[in-house]
């Protein structure tokens, strides 16, 4: 009777918990719900086309707690003003949160204005709905008017409105 219950002793004690190891590869919240390869995605107003996102490869990630979408490979986005104007962004990577539809681009991130106005830098944050840029990061930015390299950006995205830390570079100033 003494050696059963020293059996049933070493049994009980020598096992490991597994259960959230098991818990993890058993769940779904692992995998994206979804897919998409040379993804071209057409966004329209009023049967107008206000921008084309084109990506390698997206990973939807809906199915999470906070849920976003994810472009490993990169994305390029071209916007489109209403005189037709078009605006390209392009970065290594981003990721948008669903719930705050904030875009988080990174990795050699640049935005080429129609009217030759180029921003470039490491990071940028994009607000879709509100339409404005900010970053924390290093970023150069180039027009006719300005050649500027700062860090901190905080902009629309017509750049109309601009807002930046400690800046370097050239500024054009009327002196009236």
């Amino acid at each position: 009777m003494n050696f059963l219950r020293f059996l049933v002793f070493i049994l009980l004690f020598s096992c490991e918990d597994n259960f959230q190891e098991i818990q993890k590869i058993n769940s779904k919240n692992l995998l994206p719900l979804g897919i998409t390869e040379n993804l071209k995605l057409i966004y329209t107003d009023s049967a107008k086309v206000k921008a084309i996102l084109y990506s390698s490869l997206n990973k939807d990630f809906t199915n999470k707690t906070f849920p976003y979408s994810e472009f490993p490979n990169g994305i390029k986005i071209s916007f489109f003003d209403k005189e037709n104007n078009e605006t390209i962004v392009t970065s290594n990577y981003a990721i948008m949160y669903n719930k705050t539809n904030i875009v988080d681009m990174r990795g050699n991130v640049i935005i080429n204005n129609y009217d030759g106005s180029e921003l470039k830098t490491d990071q940028l944050f994009w607000d879709p709905e509100q339409e404005w840029l900010f970053t924390e990061e290093k970023f150069t930015f180039k027009n006719i008017d300005y050649d500027i390299v700062a860090t901190r950006l905080d902009a629309n995205r017509s750049f109309t409105i601009f807002n930046t830390g400690e800046l370097d570079g050239k500024v054009l100033v009327d002196d009236n």
